[in-house]
């Protein structure tokens, strides 16, 4: 009986505040609640955002293929590197620091294509992670002119990937690389001092 009193109540109050039949009233609201769905969809409310993200990651993580273990390459050119970059995926993910490369491919979300880390892979991408850069022209391995935080920063990036990834193989030097190692040891023999000669002479 109470339930029925307070429901009789409710509808008196109802056509007394709103003029509405009860069933009419309870359309209406019905067909707010839908409206404010929709626009809540079609605009992105945050809840719905998060709500849609966690949904297509679990989605990925459920489609992506298990991890190959980890392959040994050895001693790679720069250009050859580039083929390791993620867009082939029948091919392990690779970076590589200060020489030394590295499987990123468990952490393809970030390294990966249209990861935010991507221009990164298949490169040795040293001197860009010593300034934190994302232009091309830092995208190498010549770390020369750094400065004392650059030179720690890579050194944490460094410590980073022996500590979470495979080391895979090392770049091999060019040409270029060798003759620069050169140059010292050829400018040492040019500053002998002459006097040396002359008592050779002697």
């Amino acid at each position: 009986m109470e339930v029925q009193q307070i429901w009789e109540t409710v509808k008196e109050a109802i056509v007394a505040y709103t003029g509405l039949a009860p069933a009419t009233f309870f359309t209406l609201v019905a067909l707010l609640f839908a409206v404010y769905y929709l626009v809540s969809v079609m605009f992105g409310s945050p809840a719905y955002e998060d709500y849609r993200r966690h949904g297509e990651r679990d989605m990925e993580e459920e489609q992506m293929p298990p991890l190959k273990p980890p392959v040994q390459i050895g001693e790679v050119t720069e250009e050859e590197l580039k083929a390791y970059d993620g867009t082939d995926p029948e091919k392990p993910l690779l970076m590589a620091i200060k020489g030394q490369i590295y499987d990123v491919s468990q952490s393809r979300m970030f390294y990966g294509p249209g990861g935010p880390y991507a221009l990164f892979a298949g490169k040795d991408a040293s001197r860009a992670l010593a300034k934190m850069s994302f232009e091309d022209k830092d995208l190498t391995g010549d770390i020369s002119g750094l400065g004392p935080f650059e030179i720690e920063a890579l050194h944490d990036w460094e410590y980073k990937f022996m500590t979470k990834y495979v080391k895979v193989g090392t770049i091999k030097q060019t040409g270029r690389d060798l003759d620069v190692d050169a140059k010292p040891t050829e400018a040492a023999h040019s500053e002998t001092p002459s006097h040396v000669d002359a008592d050779k002479d002697e």
